[in-house]
């Protein structure tokens, strides 16, 4: 085996269990956020609420037929926590929601690694998130503007190292922080797209399944390189 080999990350080496449950998780999935976008589209409150708990344990168990590291079951069950949190409409719901989501992105940056991302990517990044928090923090209730400032640090660092995984990865990355930006201009009272809950959904869903595909889809990549490297 080359030396390439050796330095395959163990969760990269697993075999991959595809198969018939797999494809029927990643379509209840798939109904599933339609049925959360069409309840939000329709002002539809309890399809929501029925329908929203379903969507990262769906995911989850998805990925996991898919041979997934559990850093990234572990970051879409945190994302699950935050997602329910946010069922409530309460500061101490929001606070917790906040903290899950923060969870879930500490687990991506251990995921991501340490490969080389663009300097210039995390120029912009930086960037947007002095940009974004200069204009949010006078609008913002005097008690949540530290904790969405950290929070904002931690989500664009996510963000942009995202891109490690490849460019699915690195969509789903921007697209999270796009969901989150959304959901502070709300928290800060700013002038809102119609319907702004389905945006804030659609954004995020996008955002995790792209997260989780470019993880899926490095360790494909890292397995065909095990399975060349030990026939040479």
């Amino acid at each position: 085996m080359s030396a390439a080999g050796t330095r395959t990350p163990s969760w990269a080496a697993r075999p991959v269990a595809a198969g018939r449950a797999g494809r029927v998780l990643l379509a209840a999935f798939g109904a599933a956020a339609a049925a959360d976008l069409g309840s939000l589209l329709a002002d539809w409150h309890l399809g929501h609420v029925l329908a929203k708990p379903l969507l990262m344990p769906l995911l989850a168990g998805y990925v996991l037929t898919r041979g997934a590291p559990r850093l990234l079951v572990a970051a879409l069950l945190f994302g699950w926590g935050g997602d329910l949190a946010l069922l409530f409409d309460a500061e101490p719901a929001f606070l917790v929601g906040m903290g899950s989501f923060a969870l879930g992105h500490v687990c991506y940056l251990f995921l991501f690694g340490r490969v080389r991302t663009s300097p210039a990517l995390g120029g912009a990044y930086a960037v947007a998130l002095v940009g974004t928090v200069a204009l949010l923090w006078p609008d913002l209730p005097a008690d949540l503007r530290i904790p969405v400032a950290g929070y904002s640090l931690l989500l664009t660092a996510m963000a942009y190292r995202s891109s490690a995984l490849g460019r699915a990865a690195g969509a789903g990355g921007a697209l999270f922080l796009l969901s989150d930006t959304l959901i502070a201009t709300g928290v800060a009272e700013w002038p809102q797209l119609p319907r702004p809950d389905f945006w804030i959904m659609a954004t995020y869903l996008a955002a995790q399944y792209l997260l989780a595909l470019g993880a899926i889809t490095r360790g494909q990549a890292y397995r065909r390189e095990v399975i060349q490297d030990s026939t040479i």
